[in-house]
């Protein structure tokens, strides 16, 4: 590869790099803002507020227009597994990384 196609074509991969840290820590802000939200929702999945929530809509105490689905079960144990799947995927690339430190490539 000539001198000029490289210097391209690194610094296409700079600019592509940086862009994906750059959204990458955008989103792991969010990801950490989101952290105590998600806990939240965990315990309101098992817990006496949600089955009394519950209890009311069935009865038909709750408005109509009313957004409701944190009463379903599936919408919260879905995105909880959608956060465990995330956070074992974040495990695995810390491990690899660090794998990659002691090869000595980071």
């Amino acid at each position: 590869m000539d001198r000029i196609k490289r210097i391209s074509s690194m610094e296409a991969k700079l600019t592509f790099s940086l862009e994906a840290i750059r959204a990458l820590q955008s989103a792991l802000d969010g990801y950490i803002d989101a952290a105590e939200d998600i806990k939240a929702l965990e315990g309101y999945l098992s817990g006496d507020d949600r089955k009394a929530d519950l209890a009311a809509d069935e009865a038909g105490l709750l408005p109509a227009d009313l957004k409701r689905g944190v009463l379903s079960e599936d919408g919260i144990y879905d995105m909880l597994s959608d956060n465990a799947e995330l956070i074992a995927r974040l495990r695995e690339l810390v491990l690899s990384i660090g794998d990659e430190e002691n090869k000595g490539v980071l």
